[in-house]
């Protein structure tokens, strides 16, 4: 059973089973879920979307939903929540900046079904912080780091990497050429650039962003 993409995959599975078990196996496929634009559900820049909270954060996972494109906010609270139609309608029917509700419901209500509905409200109320308030959320995904790599200069490739923001250093090269990356807000332009101890918040941390809306803190263990 699998994505129409995998059908290929599939049929090759079938006939090994019958040539090697001689067993009569079936297969099934559903239509491919896609975005407005195309591309696959479940893939970001900086690689899948999981579902394992130790593999992506409930506030990851949220961000992702928050992102959904105008154009498939409707589509995806019909497949991806258990919201009454009724409900639904009603959040399709909001034009323009009033879509960012709908968007929010919706990525509170696909996180909730994933990691209960304490974590999604928790991380609703992390971006409402971060992004309405202008506040450095606690609750912002956390990656520890040691005195040691801190006072030891952690290159500005590495630090993003291991934030898991990007999947390479060759990605982080590209996106600083962007403008993508900042540290405390400020933007990276020195790909040579170090994290160093004197770039600690007042609350012991350094935030490391991707874009406008992926954030993660380095704090020292």
């Amino acid at each position: 059973m699998g994505g129409s993409d995998q059908w290929g995959n599939i049929v090759n599975g079938i006939d090994l089973g019958r040539r090697m078990m001689n067993a009569q196996l079936f297969a099934l496929t559903s239509p491919l879920i896609t975005t407005s634009s195309g591309a696959k559900m479940g893939k970001t820049a900086a690689g899948a979307v999981w579902l394992n909270s130790d593999m992506l954060s409930p506030y990851d996972y949220w961000q992702f939903w928050r992102n959904t494109e105008d154009g498939d906010v409707a589509r995806f609270l019909k497949l991806f929540t258990v919201l009454p139609l009724e409900e639904i309608g009603r959040l399709a029917a909001l034009k323009g900046q009033e879509t960012n509700e709908a968007k929010k419901v919706l990525a509170t209500e696909a996180t909730a079904l994933v990691h209960g509905r304490a974590a999604a409200e928790e991380a609703a109320e992390t971006a409402r912080r971060t992004f309405e308030d202008g506040a450095l959320a606690a609750t912002l995904p956390t990656v520890e780091i040691t005195r040691a790599e801190l006072e030891g200069s952690l290159g500005i490739l590495a630090a993003f990497v291991k934030a898991g923001l990007v999947a390479s250093n060759s990605e982080a090269r590209r996106q600083i050429k962007g403008g993508g990356l900042r540290v405390n807000d400020a933007v990276v332009t020195d790909e040579a650039m170090r994290i160093t101890p004197a770039q600690l918040t007042p609350e012991g941390v350094i935030k490391l962003s991707l874009g406008k809306k992926r954030h993660v803190l380095l704090k020292p263990a």
